[in-house]
């Protein structure tokens, strides 16, 4: 019976039929036949299912070994990790001071960038810049959080124009600052106040003191400068801010909170950008391209410049019903729910204490949701208060976004270069280099890592990309062996990135300051950088000081205050010197 068993039972059958004619069939053949059969066609049933199953698991599998694969052949530029990593964003800087065009200027970086990335290849080009650059920065979760605060933070001005909030605190400030001196300082001291973001400072300070400054013939370049030289150097040594707590969480294994408040004695850049800058105000010290604009505002031209990018924005007279409280309690309202979303993304509401909360906080999510909150208080305000109707409100939010639109754009392609740069292996480059510095010149590597900071952060345009990247290497250089350096090495770290970030035109808070005092982009990059670099320089000897005096005085203590001191009696000599040129120049004309 073993013919039985073939895979076609009808071929069996008529085997049997030819080979054995002259078999009979019982009723017990015919039964053993049928046995045979059925156990067959079970057996033909079941590799038939075997089969199926196989082709279905082979189906699903092949996706995902396409993705192994694609994991373990990711494309790797050759220019990666190298030097020309760095070159997209200086291609971009360069131009964007040369030409004075920021837009066209950030593009052909951006292309660079897509070049290096692809191999010269077209497709590869277009592909990386438009899916990994624009697409990418703009689905960010992070991105969108920030531009979304910078809409209803810009319908918040409208709003304020419109119910003649701004001009009625213009009209107080005029009665109490006389002098363009005290607009100057007035304007500083609210920047110092508001340290919570640097975001929210540049906005907040641009669209309350803006009349103030204007009235009193401040150039708007100048204008920017102090706005922005009260936003980064004011966050970076405030112990309640969300750089503080972007710090604290890169600092692994130490208590970054603690190290944090060490560090800020020796963040010689933000201490000593404060200092001049308030000097600089009270002596009347202009120098550079700053002077010229200064000279030109007197005789009442703000902008020196042609290029005027928010001249077509609307300038509201606002409601004669307004009044100082219709600026005061807008502003209030959104600081106090900016800093509840901040403690809020930072779980403070689930039981986290308060520096935990700030520590862990998600200052793009929390400056939305602060900002949203703000923008119902201001409308509820002025609909009860009846100053302007709900329709004009709502006319104000789209007035709101196209005052934005220019930093808007900035930003966008600001964050498409630093994706480019980050694709071509940037920071594995400069952590490279550092690492390989590390072993050598110890008591001079405060200074070379505050030089490596600063131009990590003018290339990249970021602070905190920068923190992400040295205090890692700090930190694991020095946590054993030496814990005093670290944190002077950690402070060089924080204040060399937040000196790039102040000189790069593509740096966000930059773009932020402009946007502020509604000054040309480059007319503040262009001013502001021979101060932000007068002050580094200062800074670079400081850092050499503090790393010898460690070396052969040692102390916390004794290292913090010689070091600041020196740097301080520098800044005055310097003041000094300024003042008398500019007395000999008076003479000569």
């Amino acid at each position: 019976m073993s013919i039985f068993r073939r895979k076609n039972s009808t071929v069996s059958i008529l085997i049997i039929f030819v080979f054995y004619p002259k078999i009979r069939y019982t009723s017990c053949d015919i039964e053993k036949y049928n046995n045979v059969r059925e156990s067959i066609m079970f057996k033909n049933k079941r590799r038939i299912k075997d089969m199926v199953i196989a082709i279905v698991l082979t189906v699903i599998m092949c996706p995902m070994t396409a993705v192994a694969a694609g994991e373990a052949d990711k494309y790797v530029p050759k220019m990666f990790s190298t030097f020309w990593a760095l070159v997209p964003p200086l291609v971009a800087i360069t131009l964007a001071l040369i030409t004075k065009e920021v837009y066209s200027s950030l593009f052909v970086g951006i292309l660079v960038g897509g070049l290096f990335y692809s191999g010269f290849q077209f497709e590869g080009t277009v592909l990386h810049i438009y899916n990994d650059g624009f697409i990418g920065v703009l689905t960010d979760s992070y991105n969108m959080g920030i531009l979304i605060f910078l809409v209803l933070l810009g319908a918040m001005v409208a709003l304020m124009n419109k119910a003649g909030g701004s001009a009625a605190f213009g009209a107080w400030a005029g009665e109490h600052i006389k002098t363009k001196v005290g607009a100057q300082l007035a304007a500083i001291a609210l920047g110092m106040l508001i340290f919570i973001d640097d975001y929210f400072n540049c906005l907040t300070v641009g669209s309350v003191m803006k009349p103030v400054t204007d009235k009193h013939k401040v150039s708007r370049a100048k204008f920017a400068y102090l706005i922005d030289a009260t936003a980064a150097p004011v966050c970076i040594i405030a112990p309640i801010s969300s750089w503080a707590a972007a710090v604290s969480g890169f600092v692994e294994g130490e208590d970054g909170f603690s190290l944090f408040l060490r560090a800020i004695p020796f963040n010689y850049y933000a201490l000593l950008t404060l200092f001049m800058m308030i000097a600089m105000v009270l002596l009347k010290i202009e120098f550079g391209p700053m002077a010229k604009h200064e000279r030109n505002a007197i005789k009442g031209d703000l902008f020196t410049t042609a290029a005027r990018p928010y001249a077509n924005v609307t300038e509201e007279t606002g409601s004669a019903k307004g009044k100082v409280v219709d600026l005061v309690i807008p502003i209030a309202g959104l600081i106090i729910c900016c800093v509840i979303g901040m403690l809020y993304t930072g779980g403070f509401f689930s039981g986290k204490n308060f520096v935990t909360a700030f520590s862990n906080s998600d200052a793009s999510v929390g400056l939305a949701l602060g900002s949203f909150f703000g923008v119902i208080i201001t409308i509820a305000l002025y609909v009860i208060r009846r100053v302007i109707s709900f329709k004009d409100c709502m006319a104000c939010l789209a007035e709101g976004f196209k005052a934005m639109v220019p930093a808007i754009l900035i930003l966008t392609f600001a964050w498409t270069l630093k994706s480019m740069t980050d694709s071509l292996g940037a920071a594995e480059y400069v952590a490279g280099v550092m690492g390989n510095a590390a072993s050598g010149f110890v008591i001079f590597l405060p200074a070379i890592i505050f030089v490596v900071g600063c131009l990590l952060a003018f290339a990249t345009g970021t602070s905190w990309g920068t923190f992400g990247i040295l205090i890692p290497i700090v930190v694991a250089v020095f946590q054993e062996t030496n814990p005093e350096l670290m944190i002077i090495s950690i402070s060089a770290c924080m204040a060399g990135a937040v000196c790039g970030d102040h000189c790069s035109p593509i740096s966000d808070t930059t773009i932020m300051a402009s946007a502020g005092a509604q000054c040309d982009h480059v007319s503040h990059v262009s001013t502001q950088l021979p101060y932000a670099i007068m002050v580094a320089a200062i800074s670079f000897i400081a850092y050499i000081i503090a790393g010898v005096v460690q070396k052969f005085v040692g102390g916390y203590v004794q290292t913090a205050i010689i070091s600041l001191v020196i740097a301080l009696i520098m800044c005055a000599i310097i003041l000094v010197a300024l003042k008398s040129g500019m007395r000999s120049d008076e003479e000569v004309e």
